[in-house]
């Protein structure tokens, strides 16, 4: 049957991705200065490599498949298959955004004042379609990095990968403009994508790590409420579906479990507590599959 190789981003979103794959069951073991780690499925075989690089040899094969951005699948013009969307940075559980930003004390306030200026980017191909889209002509440059620090001197605007924001805002600089917003996607080769097992593969592959994303932001919580209070209980509980409820052994007591959002929990539990609700536990969860 062989293995499907898949790439993951080394560097920053790295240990972000290794940590999400551990939530979804795979262990993935990284010798010192390898860019091919071990990982406890004999069906994978993973390669690291720079997330700029992933969709390129995606598309032309090396790879089965692979973990990048949006962005980075748009800048390669890559044709592949979008398995999965995986919403998760090293900062954020938000989509990153690629920005056009320029020094505060610009008088550039819009994409189309930057008509006949300079603009720095890593994101050359998407920045001048985005350009070219709007009937602006500017010129459009690689940068090779610390692209923040060359606005003014350098150039008149940059267009750049942000998180928060707060990178440019230290760096005295303002967005005028979102080119695109980008997450991680699970992407494979169409060819690959044609072979019924290394499908089904990612497939799978594609629920758990999906299920592990859900499980961040979600608790469980389990909880033993008197029967007379149950409907009161209940009509402030959320649920994905309906709450689970079993009565107690010899008793008019019944036991609640349901999932939620872990900033909800904060709220409720105080609340049920003056409801009735006794032995409240809160627990994580590893994954949440719809």
């Amino acid at each position: 049957m062989g293995r499907l190789r898949l790439g993951l981003p080394k560097g920053s979103l790295q240990e972000a991705t290794f940590q999400l794959f551990k939530r979804a069951g795979f262990n993935i073991t990284l010798r010192s200065r390898s860019y091919f780690p071990a990982i406890d499925d004999p069906e994978l075989e993973v390669v690291l490599m720079r997330a700029q690089e992933i969709p390129r040899y995606v598309n032309e094969g090396v790879l089965d498949a692979g973990l990048s951005g949006l962005d980075w699948i748009m800048e390669n013009e890559a044709d592949v298959v979008e398995v999965a969307d995986l919403v998760y940075s090293k900062q954020t559980t938000s989509p990153i955004r690629l920005v056009l930003a320029v020094a505060n004390d610009s008088d550039i306030n819009s994409v189309y004042d930057l008509e006949g200026k300079r603009i720095a980017t890593e994101l050359v191909r998407v920045t001048k379609r985005y350009l070219a889209d709007h009937g602006v002509k500017a010129s459009v440059e690689f940068s090779y990095g610390a692209t923040e620090v060359k606005v003014p001197d350098l150039v008149d605007a940059i267009a750049d990968i942000t998180e928060t924001g707060s990178s440019l805002k230290a760096n005295n600089l303002r967005i005028i403009a979102t080119i695109l917003e980008s997450n991680t996607k699970l992407h494979a080769n169409r060819g690959a994508w044609e072979v019924p097992w290394k499908r089904e593969k990612l497939q799978n592959l594609a629920v758990l790590l999906q299920g592990a994303l859900r499980a961040d932001s979600n608790v469980g919580l389990k909880m033993n409420v008197p029967g007379e209070k149950i409907n009161s209980v209940l009509s402030v509980l959320p649920a994905m579906k309906h709450p689970t409820i079993s009565r107690l052994y010899n008793s008019d007591w019944v036991a609640v479990e349901v999932i939620l959002d872990e900033k909800m929990a904060r709220d409720l539990i105080p609340s049920l507590r003056r409801m009735g609700a006794q032995d409240i536990i809160e627990y994580p969860l590893n994954k949440v599959i719809p």
